[in-house]
């Protein structure tokens, strides 16, 4: 009898449509033929609406009976809710098992405030900041910024993902503003120093290929000219150049597939993460955050790591499964 694997979906995050592409790249090849897959799992479409709804296979029902009607959850959502161990404590109460990191993991990786003092705590560096609670007037904190940082800055939300958010920012003249849109998403918000480097990303995988964490191939990133960094537009416009294996000398690509372990291990996470870095022309590399559930959509960029080294998507998805039922 095929196992049957509910693939969760939506969510109230900003990532809402992007969780909708991962649910539907994991539930077509769970379904496709081809893969093998549909002689071992059964794919159910849980969709989760941006008000709160759940929907079975299109229906509309309730968590506690849909969770009845599955043997293990893959879990395609995406930040708030979904990524930060919010869900993840809902699927334990009812005792499902699910596919990616852990409640504690979950919050720590969406909340950049603490997973910095855990990267810090491995050996990692990462950029100096500040951070600014909504109480606080926004001009004030400009000022403190320009005096402990100076330019060029990063303002960020403290819990989002997919750059949401986030503007980069070289006058004081603009800090105010981008401080100000940040606040329209988080009550706290952090402002990093602006490392001018190379965009990386590296992904790992508990227990794949005999090893304990198996690191990915880097990817080197290249934003179109108009975008400073690989923002929401850039992530999924299409027009960015995702260069894998990246372009770095071996021990440049060593240290930040170490780095990209050591991250996932700092958190406590598990079956698989992506870690972001910003590589300086010296050599140094910065980490600046970790996603506990990072896309998976056609165009993501940890599928095409998998593609680099020989794996699938289905190959993938069957072993992630094959953790989170094993737990």
């Amino acid at each position: 009898m095929a196992i049957k694997v509910g693939v969760l979906r939506g969510g109230p995050s900003k990532e809402h449509e992007i969780s909708l592409k991962t649910g539907e790249a994991a539930l077509s090849n769970l379904a496709c033929r081809q893969t093998g897959l549909p002689q071992k799992y059964k794919g159910k479409d849980i969709l989760l609406g941006r008000e709160g709804e759940w929907r079975l296979n299109g229906k509309l029902s309730y968590p506690e009976k849909i969770f009845q009607s599955v043997d293990v959850v893959f879990n395609a959502l995406h930040g708030r809710f979904g990524e930060d161990g919010k869900v993840q404590q809902l699927l334990e109460t009812f005792g499902i098992p699910y596919t990616g990191s852990g409640v504690l993991a979950s919050s720590l990786g969406m909340n950049k405030i603490l997973a910095r003092e855990a990267f810090t705590g491995a050996g990692l560096n990462v950029p100096r900041a500040m951070v600014v609670d909504k109480k606080e007037d926004a001009g004030r904190a400009a000022h403190l910024v320009f005096r402990k940082i100076g330019p060029s800055w990063v303002v960020k939300p403290n819990s989002s993902g997919s750059s949401i958010g986030v503007s980069i920012v070289h006058a004081f003249n603009n800090l105010i503003e981008a401080i100000e849109k940040a606040f329209t998403f988080d009550s706290k918000i952090i402002i990093e120093e602006y490392i001018k480097g190379t965009e990386a990303t590296c992904g790992v995988v508990d227990n794949f290929r005999n090893q304990k964490i198996y690191s990915l191939p880097v990817i080197e990133i290249i934003p179109p000219p108009e975008q400073e960094f690989f923002n929401y537009d850039a992530k999924y416009s299409g027009e960015t150049k995702e260069i894998c294996p990246a372009n770095f000398d071996s021990e440049i690509k060593n240290k930040i597939e170490e780095a990209a372990k050591k991250a996932h291990q700092a958190l406590g996470c598990r079956h698989y993460s992506r870690a972001d870095f910003r590589v300086l022309p010296n050599g140094k590399i910065y980490i600046l955050e970790v996603n506990t559930l990072p896309g998976l959509t056609a165009e993501s960029l940890l599928p095409k790591a998998l593609n680099a080294v020989g794996s699938s998507y289905p190959e993938f998805l069957d072993h992630l499964i094959t953790l989170a039922l094993s737990k």
